[in-house]
Order: structure tokens, then sequence, then C-alpha cells
């Protein structure tokens, strides 16, 4: 037999799409998923590809089923030797046997066949090995593996069962007749039927004068469950013989493998229907892998917008904290009156505008400090909102993410850190509005440097000028009350009828509005830095898009390579 050209690579690119399967987000079915995903990787390097590569290479039987089933006795009672250790402890088989003819030693020696389980010969392997048996027992074209058993107490162990019945040509299940109705071993066969595997049930123990009822239940039982095509041998509950079963119970199974392994043509039917059914398989076991997929983009999205809609709050806070007056109260107010002397302009604002404009550019010469005292007191308050801000969104995100499926696992160990800001965003938030300050300060000098008749007035009061449009940003009246709305309202008049006097209306509009999108864009970029820490680390885990739709993809192209081969 030869393998059709363009199956291989498909089946390759599938199993190479499936382990990087973007299954990171901890989603309700997650771990299923992953070990939907691990069984087809593990069915595809042990199993699909060594076969079609060398689909003339032995039969390989596994000897599966559950604990104490007798599956080592049956092994070494086949061969008329000792080659598998039972025992009477549980778990008993640790590692794999596998046992094949002499002359069929290379083909299992290397890693042709399970290449993730190192080979051992002359003694017991050990964990996450295989020990290889050479015998003259058994004929050309046929290999035994004593498996560990499906339902064992050790995880591990369940595990190794599953992978090597998915890298069997033919599955030889046992049981016993105490057990043969057991979940675990039915769970397992219907797998086999699913995938097509090629099946024989071997029933063990069962007492002499129940043989026929038994036999009948099982046989009712498989056809039931579509596996009336498995061959069923019957075992009787005998004294053993040296440690062997009884020649009469035996032979039947034997010579029915001995047969397979005489004949090629029914040696190559059965390797055809498993293979076959193998491949087949794979689209109903890839979707499922792809709907988890799906699961973990809708799992990603719902996390992406509950950190946008945290920081989203946050700029609009800060947009409100800006607009709303809240930061001329306090410390910024008290610097006001020192700078343009409330008390004067309180009693008699409109007639004497000119002589607080007087009083302000004695101020701009930089004789003191109110204005260097204002600019200090706008920078605390601008950089306190800013971090009140950034913090309620971390722990608004954190809070949401602790809710959401996948949340907690990418929370894990880092809830502490991220439910506030980033260590250096004081610092970051800091350098931002003094360089606002600066741009505000750097857009007074540009308006003044076109008005060359009051070049003399600006070069004494950049400065100040500056802490005025910074002021007038700040300044309306919403969310003051009593007092403080009165002290507001005359800051805007006040800076307004200053920087009017000196650059004129349309100037004043375009400085305040240039000194408010900078301040927005500066604060926007400090919040957008902080959302990054939940985004990359969500980056990092979420699938790219169309991973759902390569997996798809691998899965047609697999189909159609089957079409041209059959």
């Amino acid at each position: 037999m030869t393998a059709p050209p363009g199956l291989p690579d498909a089946l390759q690119l599938l199993r190479d799409r499936v382990a990087a399967a973007p299954l990171t987000l901890g989603v309700p079915g997650r771990d299923d998923a992953l070990r939907a995903a691990r069984g087809v990787v593990d069915q595809v390097d042990d199993y699909l590809l060594p076969r079609l590569r060398n689909l003339d290479a032995p039969l390989l039987t596994v000897v599966g089923g559950s604990t104490g089933a007798g599956k080592s006795t049956l092994v070494n009672s086949i061969l008329g030797a000792t080659v598998t250790t039972p025992g009477v402890l549980r778990p008993t088989t640790r590692a794999p046997v596998l046992v094949c003819a002499r002359a069929d030693r290379a083909q299992f020696s290397g890693d042709r066949v399970l290449p993730g389980l190192a080979r051992t010969t002359g003694g017991e392997a050990g964990p996450g090995g295989l020990q290889l048996v050479t015998t003259d027992a058994l004929p050309a074209g046929l290999a035994l593996v004593d498996a560990p058993d499906v339902d064992s107490v050790v995880e591990a162990n369940r595990d190794l069962a599953g992978q090597l019945l998915a890298a069997a040509d033919l599955w030889v299940f046992v049981t016993t007749a105490a057990r043969y109705a057991d979940a675990v071993p039915w769970d397992l066969l219907r797998t086999a039927r699913e995938r097509g595997t090629a099946l024989a049930v071997v029933l063990d123990r069962v007492p002499p004068e129940a043989v026929r009822e038994v036999a009948d239940d099982l046989s009712g039982m498989l056809q039931r469950a579509g596996l009336s095509a498995a061959r069923l041998f019957v075992i009787e509950e005998r004294p053993l013989t040296d440690g062997f079963l009884p020649e009469e119970q035996v032979a039947p199974l034997r010579g029915w493998l001995h047969a397979l392994a005489a004949d090629q043509e029914q040696r190559a039917a059965v390797v055809r229907q498993t293979l076959a059914g193998a491949l087949q398989s794979m689209d109903e076991r890839v979707s499922a892998i792809v709907a988890a997929v799906e699961d973990q983009t809708v799992a990603a999205s719902a996390l992406e917008t509950a950190a946008e809609a945290a920081y989203a709050a946050a700029r609009a806070g800060v947009d409100e904290g800006v607009a709303n007056g809240s930061l001329l109260r306090g410390e910024v107010l008290a610097r006001w009156q020192e700078f343009v002397g409330t008390g004067e302009w309180m009693r008699g604002l409109q007639a004497q505008v000119g002589r607080l404009r007087d009083r302000v550019t004695a101020a701009f010469t930089g004789r003191a400090s109110p204005a260097d005292d204002l600019r200090g007191a706008l920078e605390s308050g601008v950089e306190t909102l800013l971090r009140a801000e950034a913090d309620k969104a971390a722990e608004r995100t954190v809070t949401a993410w602790r809710g959401l499926p996948g949340g907690l696992g990418l929370l894990a160990g880092r809830e502490s850190e991220l439910e506030g800001v980033s260590p250096a965003f004081t610092g970051a938030a800091a350098d931002a509005v003094r360089n606002w300050q600066g741009t505000v300060l750097d857009l007074v000098r540009s308006q003044g440097a076109d008005k060359r008749t009051r070049a003399r007035f600006l070069s004494w009061g950049v400065n100040g000028a500056g802490a005025v449009v910074m002021v007038a940003v700040f300044a309306s009246t919403a969310g003051l009350s009593g007092a403080e709305l009165v002290i507001a309202g005359g800051t805007t008049a006040v800076g307004q009828r200053l920087l009017e006097a000196v650059f004129g209306d349309a100037a004043v509009r375009q400085l305040a509005a240039a000194a408010r999108t900078d301040l927005d864009q500066r604060a926007a970029d400090l919040l957008d830095g902080e959302q990054a820490r939940f985004t990359e680390l969500l980056d990092a885990a979420a699938p790219t898009p169309g991973s759902a739709d390569e997996l798809r993809d691998a899965v047609r192209m697999l189909a159609a390579a089957r079409g041209a081969r059959a």
C-alpha cells in the first residue's frame, strides 16, 4: 500500500495548527479542549503520520482495559512466556511493554511509532519510557503492547493508556465478567466506534456456568452501541498454570491474531479501517477545538471591552474634572488671589480692569513668585486628578475581570500590582503636567511674537500670562457654588480681559483651546499607558484574528486530501 500524495502534508499542517491552537484563557470547557487538542496531536504523531509513511509496517495491537482485568496475564499467555509482569498491587503496569518479532525490531526501536516514549531493552522502562521486547513466539507483521490501566488511579497512567490506544491499528480491549458494564470501559469503546478503530473485546474471568448468559449480554450491549463488528472472545475463570491461562482458553485469540499477521490482505484491511476512521474523526474532533478557540475569542473580547470601558470612564472623569471648575478650589483659589489681588477686583471689577492689569503686569516682571505658586498649585491639582482617575480605572478593570470568564487566570498573582496605578505613573503624570505648562508658555510666547507692539509687555510677563491661560482652561463655573462661584467667575473675567488687552479676543480663544487640547492629549496618553498593562496581558493570551479560520482551513485541506485518496 502507498499513501496518496498530499495527505501527509495536509495532516502535518492540521497537526501543527492544532498544536498552536490558542487555548490560554481559563474559560469553561478550556481544559477539555486542551485534552482534545493534545489527543489529536498525539495521535497524528504517534500513529497517523507514521502509518501513512509506512502502510506495510507491522500491525500494532494494543491490549488495554480496566484495572485488574488481566491484560498482562493475557499477553504472557498469548506468547507462552513472561514478558510483562502481572501483579496484585494497583496500579500494576506503569510503563508499557511492546512485544514484536525479532524480524520487526527495527520497525519499533526508533522513534517512528510513539516517538515521545524512550525505548528500553533488557529491563523494565521507567516513567515516560517504553520497554521493547523481541520474541520468536510472535510472528512477523504483528506487535503487541501491554498498556496501563484506562481507569488507573494515577492520572499519568490513564493519559498514557489513552495515548497508546490512539496509536493502535487494533484494540484488544480486556474486561471482566464483573466489570464489563462499568462506565469507563464503555467510554473507551465509544471512542473506538467514533474513530472507526478496529476492535476486539476479551471478556475475561467468566464463571463457566455463566458463559452463555454473560457473553450474550455483552454482545447485545456491543450491538446497541454500534460495535457489532467487534470480535468477542470469552475466557473462562480457571486456575492458571505457571502464571498462564489454560491453552484452550487463549488459543482462539492467539490464532486470530496470528492469522491477521499471516494474511497481508486481512492485515491491510484492519490498517485501512483504523486509518480511515482516525482521519475521518478529525473533522468532528477539530471542530470542537475550533469552537473552543471561538469561546476564547469571545472571552477576550469581553475582557478587552471591560478594560476599555474602565479607562474610557477615566478619560471622561479627567475631562469632567478639568471642565467643571473643581480644580480651582482650595489651594489654586488662594494662589490666584495672591496673584491678582482679589480684594480690589471683587469691589469693582468693571471699573478697575485697567488698574488690575497694572498689578498683574507688575507680577509678570518676576519680582515675586505668585505666578510660580499658582502654576505649582495647578500642577498638583491636575496630578491628583489624573492619579485618582487612573486608580479608579485600574480597580474597575480588576473587579470586572474577576467576574468574567478567563479573567481570574490572567490576574493570578498580579492583582495587587494591577488594581492601582503602575509604579511609574506618579513620575510620568508629574512630567506630563510640567510639559503641558511648558507648552502653554510656548503658546504665549508664540502668540506674543506676532504682536510687536506688545513685545515689551510679554518680555516681562510670559510666566504670568501663561498662568492666566492655565487658569482660564479650568475656569468654567460648573460644579462650584457660593463664594467659589463668584471667585471662579471673576477669575474668568480677569483672565480673559487681561489677555484680550494683550492679544485680542480671537487669540485668547485660540490660546485656551490649544492649551486644553494639549492637556487632553497628555491625559489620554497617560491613561493609554496604564490601560496597556491590561491590554498586553490579554494580547499574550487571546487568540490572534483568524485563528479559528486557520483551523477550519486545515480541516478542509485534510478532507480534500482524503477525498483524493478515496
